[in-house]
C-alpha cells in the first residue's frame, strides 16, 4: 500500500467519522463502494466497507478461499484457530470458547484465560474444536493444513470464515469484519483508523526518493532465505520508500534463496532479519554458518556501519495488529534517524 493511498484514506476517514448519526461510511482502500439498498422504511442500511457488507443481522464479505460467506451477527461461542487474528477478535469486542497454545514468545492474550485449548498451530484436533460447541470458526486461510479443517467443521453445520493476513490492508479488512460481526462500531476508529492516520504521518515526512537498499532475512534454525517486498514486514519497507534487493533479484533472493554473491553485488544499506521458531539460539547459529560466516559478509555496508538488525519478534514475526504505528515508527526511526529522532 502506497503513502498515496494512505493519504487518500486518511481524507476518507474525516469525511466519513463525523458527518452522520448513522454508521459511518468508509471508503474501501480497493473497492471504494459504499451501497445504501434502502427499499422501504423497514430495511435497514446495508452499507460495504474495506470489502465488508454489513446489514442489519448478518455480515457477508468475500473470504480466504474466495468465495462469499455470510455470517450472523454476535456470535457468542467463537473458537479461533491463529493467535493474531485471536488478538484481533479479542481487541474488537469478540469472545472466544476455544483457542490454540500460544506461540513461544508470544505474549498470552487478555480475556481467553478460560478458553479451552484445542491444539497447536499445524496440530488443531477436530473433535476437541466440536467439543466446545462453537457458533463460529476463524480460521488461517493461508495455512493449507487448517483450510483441510473446513469440510469437517461445515460438515456438522459450523460456520466457518478462513482469512488471509499478511499486511496492513488486511489488517483493516479483519478489523471491519470483527467490529461488525461484534457489533462494536465504536471500536473501528480507535482500532483502525487513526491507526492508518498515525501511519500517514509518518510517511508524510518519509522522502519521495528511494536512497537506501535493504536486504530483508527470514530466519529460523532450520533455514536461513530473503523476503521481498510482497512479505509483512517487506511492505512496511516498501511504504517506507527502501529498495528491498530480493524484488528484482532474477530469482537469485527469492523466498527460498540466499546468494551471498548476489548480496554482495547489491551491498545493502540495511539488513533487516525476522526469527521464527522456539530455538532462538539455534537460529542464530543457523544465521553465523549460512551468512555470518562468510568472509565477505563484514564488508557489507550494512555490516560495517551497525545496520544488521535483528527484529524483535512481537512486532515483527507476529502481526503488530493494535501496534502497526509503532511498527512503521521503528522501522522509520532506523532508516531516517535524521527525521525521527
Amino acid at each position: 500500500m502506497k503513502r498515496m493511498v494512505l493519504l487518500l484514506l486518511s481524507l476518507v476517514i474525516v469525511a466519513g467519522m463525523f458527518t452522520a448519526c448513522s454508521s459511518p461510511k468508509v471508503e474501501d482502500v480497493d473497492t471504494p463502494l459504499v451501497e445504501d439498498n434502502k427499499q422501504n422504511d423497514d430495511v435497514t442500511e446495508s452499507i460495504t466497507e474495506f470489502g465488508v457488507t454489513i446489514n442489519e443481522d448478518t455480515v457477508s464479505f468475500i473470504d480466504g478461499r474466495g468465495q462469499e460467506v455470510t455470517i450472523d451477527k454476535k456470535p457468542q461461542r467463537a473458537v479461533v484457530l491463529y493467535n493474531s487474528f485471536l488478538e484481533v477478535w479479542m481487541e474488537n469486542g469478540g469472545s472466544v470458547v476455544g483457542k490454540l497454545e500460544p506461540s513461544v514468545g508470544q505474549d498470552e492474550i487478555a480475556g481467553v484465560e478460560d478458553a479451552e485449548i484445542v491444539g497447536k498451530l499445524g496440530a488443531i484436533s477436530v473433535e476437541k474444536v466440536i467439543s466446545v460447541e462453537p457458533d463460529l470458526i476463524i480460521v488461517n486461510s493461508t495455512q493449507k493444513s487448517q483450510l483441510e479443517l473446513i469440510p469437517s467443521f461445515e460438515g456438522v453445520g459450523i460456520p466457518v470464515i478462513a482469512i488471509d493476513y499478511v499486511g496492513l490492508e488486511d489488517y483493516l479488512t479483519i478489523t471491519r469484519l470483527f467490529t461488525a460481526l461484534n457489533e462494536r462500531e465504536d471500536l473501528f476508529k480507535s482500532n483502525a483508523l487513526d491507526i492508518v492516520e498515525e501511519i500517514d504521518n509518518i510517511l508524510s515526512v518519509i522522502p519521495e526518493e528511494k536512497e537506501h537498499k535493504v536486504l530483508l532475512i527470514m530466519a529460523s534454525a532450520k533455514s536461513v532465505s530473503a523476503r521481498d517486498s510482497s512479505s509483512y514486514v517487506g511492505m512496511m519497507l516498501e511504504d517506507l520508500n527502501t529498495i528491498n534487493i530480493a524484488d528484482n533479484s532474477d530469482g537469485a533472493l527469492g523466498t527460498q534463496n540466499f546468494s551471498m554473491e548476489k548480496i554482495l553485488e547489491e551491498d545493502p544499506d540495511f539488513i533487516f532479519v525476522q526469527t521464527t521458531g522456539s530455538d532462538m539460539d539455534a537460529t542464530l547459529d543457523r544465521l553465523k554458518e549460512d551468512a555470518e560466516s562468510n568472509p565477505a559478509w563484514a564488508s557489507l555496508s550494512a555490516v560495517k556501519n551497525d545496520r544488521y538488525i535483528i527484529l524483535p519478534k512481537d512486532m515483527y514475526m507476529f502481526k503488530a495488529n493494535l501496534r502497526y504505528a509503532e511498527a512503521y515508527e521503528n522501522l522509520a526511526t532506523i532508516i531516517y534517524p535524521e527525521l525521527f529522532q
